[in-house]
């Protein structure tokens, strides 16, 4: 999330409350999650598994929970609660805006696309052209739409990230300040859930088609042309090349990559990376021939413990 104009280090401590290490005009631009942060970005970090990660990725401003030497060209914000200052800014800079109608006002519509009763579209929302919105599907605020999308009714775009802290009190959410954007030619089918990045946007790209409840999570990013079947679960932080399938109900771990022209067949669990150009199938997830294989050679264990008691 980049702010509307750069501010200094010195103004961002001021929000927050906070110490800092640097020149008091060191600029910042924005803030980022730590897979999506560049330069200028503030990254937060509050686990010392992280600390190295954090103060040498793309960030050139780390809010931290420990005084701790600063790399060469970059500044610390030193918090005792990072997660708790970093929802502080996302409030700061993208406070919640209470919507006045079902479609807002500022809300950009482009021609010939049809909005079905009951739709909700949120502020700052853009649709391209010719695109078709049937009843009853929510776009949440800043969600961007290419040019002929369809969204089938009972979907809804921009819901918030699910990630939490465990704190003796309960569970405390990481505000979202992300986008969905939706390239051109995306079809959604009834009762998708793609949920906007926390910093940066979730993805669909060019001509991918998802069927009927399929979920998308927070900062993923779907390529081109991919199909993706019913009852389909993709986690937080995923990347999906261009050209993969996943048929039913595939689920994944967060964090993966799925190689170009992939095919996932049905009820896969995808705990881990996998290359493209391959077929891959079951929980751990193996190539599809593999693990096929090693399915009929179960199926033969009961002839073989009776021939042995034979």
């Amino acid at each position: 999330m980049k702010f509307p104009t750069p501010h200094t280090l010195a103004q961002i401590a001021t929000i927050i409350d906070c110490d800092y290490v640097g020149a008091a005009e060191f600029p910042v631009l924005g803030m980022n999650e730590i897979h999506v942060v560049t330069q200028g970005d503030i990254v937060f970090v509050d686990h010392p598994k992280y600390y190295d990660k954090a103060l040498s990725c793309a960030a050139t401003v780390v809010l931290i929970n420990k005084k701790v030497d600063c790399p060469a060209g970059k500044a610390l914000l030193i918090s005792d609660d990072p997660f708790r200052d970093f929802n502080k800014l996302t409030r700061f800079f993208l406070p919640f805006e209470k919507s006045k109608s079902a479609i807002a006002t500022s809300a950009k519509i482009g021609k010939n696309t049809v909005i079905q009763p009951n739709v909700f579209i949120g502020n700052n929302v853009v649709i391209g052209d010719d695109c078709i919105i049937h009843a009853n599907v929510s776009i949440y605020d800043n969600s961007i739409i290419g040019d002929r999308v369809i969204i089938h009714s009972g979907t809804v775009l921009g819901a918030d990230a699910f990630y939490y802290k465990n704190r003796p009190e309960g569970f405390d959410r990481l505000l979202s300040g992300g986008k969905v954007v939706l390239e051109d030619d995306v079809e959604l089918g009834a009762l998708c859930t793609i949920d906007r990045g926390v910093t940066g946007n979730t993805t669909i790209k060019k001509g991918t088609k998802l069927d009927n409840q399929v979920h998308v999570g927070h900062d993923t990013v779907i390529g081109e042309k991919c199909l993706i079947a019913s009852q389909t679960g993709i986690a937080g932080c995923v990347i999906i090349e261009d050209e993969v399938t996943l048929w039913g109900q595939v689920g994944t771990n967060s964090g993966i990559t799925i190689g170009k022209k992939a095919v996932i067949m049905g009820q896969t669990g995808v705990t881990k990376s996998v290359a493209g150009g391959k077929s891959y199938f079951g929980t751990p997830i193996e190539e599809s021939r593999e693990k096929l294989k090693q399915l009929a050679y179960v199926k033969k264990i009961p002839y073989l413990l009776k021939k042995i008691e034979e």
